[in-house]
Formats: C-alpha cells, structure tokens, sequence
C-alpha cells in the first residue's frame, strides 16, 4: 500500500477535494457541498494525499441539538476517497485522524449518516439509542450514528440533531 499522508486542506487543495468528492460520488453536490462549508467557524477539513496528489478528503462542521446541550457537536461528512484508491483503508485513517482533530479542536462527540456496518468500527452508535434524532432528513435510524469524544457525555446527548443549512440546500 502505497504511503498515505493525512493532513489539513490547505487552499490549494481546493481544486483536488471537489474532484476527489465528484469522482467517489458520481455527481457534484457533496463538493459544493464542501466548497460552501470549508471556510465556515469550526468546520475540520482534512486530505488524504499520495505523493501529493490529494486521494481522499474528509469534512467535519458543527451541528446543533435542540434543546441545546452545552456540548461541542461536530457532524462527519461528506468523506470521499477516489475510486480507484478506495478499499485500501484511507477512509479508516481520514475518520481516525478526523476523530482526533475533532477532540483536539474541543468537540465532545461527533455524529454521522452513513454505513451502519462501517461507522461501528470506529465507535459510532445508533444515535436514536442516546435519544438523538434528525428531523430534517428522512433516513433510517441505523444510519444516524454518534461517537462521544469526551468521556461523560453520554447523558447530555439528548435533542434534535439541526446539521447546517447547506446541507439541506443539497
């Protein structure tokens, strides 16, 4: 396997993410996705990069729960890994080293809609477990997971999950 480095998006990268998010997509929402996020007050933008050439791209912006909680939230998404790199284990290493930066910048847990046989692995949860929920998307509820980050948490972890509005617009 070829040597992978993870690091923060730096400006010109601008270019790599939204081609890494258009080709691991197949369309070119989740880069405008990204393009209109990156910049936003707490967001966490993070490249996979294989002798430089970006190969995969991870993003991580606040979100809210209503009834407000008094924690730092951050919601996981989109991640994308080009094709023809997938399945080599750069997701794992963009979600371990997300995670991280996540703690790091003083978030107490993290949530994502994505693979409930995947996001486990990484200490996700079903969310509805903790009395989470996402009204504005309709998806099922093992979908919608959540890690804590910061130990004692869990009891707070309670409300109705509000991502950004530019995911909505999507």
């Amino acid at each position: 396997m070829a040597l992978i480095e993870v690091r923060f998006e730096r400006a010109h990268d601008a270019a790599s993410v939204r081609e890494v998010n258009d080709l691991a997509f197949g369309s070119p929402v989740e880069g405008q996705i990204v393009e209109r996020l990156r910049a936003e007050p707490g967001s966490i933008s993070l490249v996979a990069t294989n002798n430089e050439l970006v190969v995969g791209h991870i993003l991580f912006t606040p979100v809210v729960i209503e009834p407000p909680v008094g924690l730092s939230v951050a919601g996981l998404g989109p991640m994308s890994v080009r094709p023809e790199d997938q399945r080599a284990g750069i997701g794992s290493q963009l979600i371990r080293a997300g995670l991280e930066a996540c703690r790091e910048h003083g978030y107490s847990a993290v949530v994502v809609v994505g693979h409930p046989e995947y996001y486990p692995r990484f200490g996700f949860e079903p969310a509805h477990t903790r009395g989470l929920t996402l009204p504005d998307f309709d998806v099922p509820q093992d979908v919608f997971m959540v890690v804590e980050l910061e130990a004692g948490v869990r009891e707070r972890l309670k409300g109705a999950v509000r991502y950004r509005s530019e995911f909505a617009e999507a």
